[in-house]
């Protein structure tokens, strides 16, 4: 199946599942380590600043769908038999990544990066998934220096990914990947535009480890 028809699919089914009994549906609860290269001067003065990788989603595997039939449109269903799994963020509010990264030597870095629009692509399934996918973003950093000006880094952007994940058992994964997010440009020590793109900050490289955990929930939704 293509992906506007998973994305249709997954469309339709949401607004349902909101009107439906009680239902429960797994959910994977992803975190781990994360590598964040700020490219620029700020990589030429710390080449790699540390964080969180963060994900919650609701899973509905082939299994799910199978056996919660009742909850999806009578048009639907032969289109729902045919995926292997959808996957969905029950808020745009989780944050997708917490920049952690204290001043050792001469800069530091704090910040939340979110993920309010986020689609991939599965190029294999369970038990070993490769996925690619992208998404738009809101950072906010503060940076703090000693041999940089201070910064509040405040933009948008968008990023391109690839995931590979290991399921090892049900209720517990292990990913790793690699995403890297092109931003609005922004100077150093304020919110305007760079002079010369090098000299700001415009492309942050992320590399990650997440363990997975997933369990039952049942909720209303």
């Amino acid at each position: 199946m293509n992906s506007a028809r998973l994305l249709l699919l997954s469309a339709l089914l949401l607004p349902t599942l909101a009107a439906a009994q009680r239902v429960t549906v797994p959910v994977d609860v992803g975190v781990g380590p994360t590598a964040l290269l700020f490219f620029g001067p700020v990589f030429e003065d710390q080449p790699i600043h540390t964080g969180l990788k963060i994900s919650v989603d609701a899973v509905l595997d082939r299994e799910w769908l199978k056996k919660n039939q009742r909850v999806i449109p009578k048009r639907y269903r032969k289109q729902a038999q045919r995926l292997d799994e959808i996957r969905f963020s029950p808020s745009i509010f989780i944050p997708d990544t917490l920049i952690i990264s204290p001043k050792l030597r001469d800069t530091g870095m704090y910040g939340v990066t979110w993920k309010p629009l986020g689609l991939g692509l599965p190029l294999s399934s369970s038990p070993v998934r490769l996925s690619v996918g992208g998404g738009l973003l809101l950072t906010y950093a503060y940076l703090h220096s000693d041999t940089l000006a201070d910064t509040h880094f405040l933009r948008p952007g968008a990023e391109l990914g690839v995931d590979l994940e290991l399921q090892f058992s049900k209720s517990f994964l292990v990913s790793v990947g690699w995403e890297s997010a092109l931003y609005v440009p922004q100077e150093l020590g304020g919110l305007g535009l760079p002079d010369q793109l090098r000299d700001g900050i415009f492309h942050v490289g992320q590399a990650y480890l997440q363990l997975h955990f997933r369990f039952p929930y049942t909720t209303r939704l």
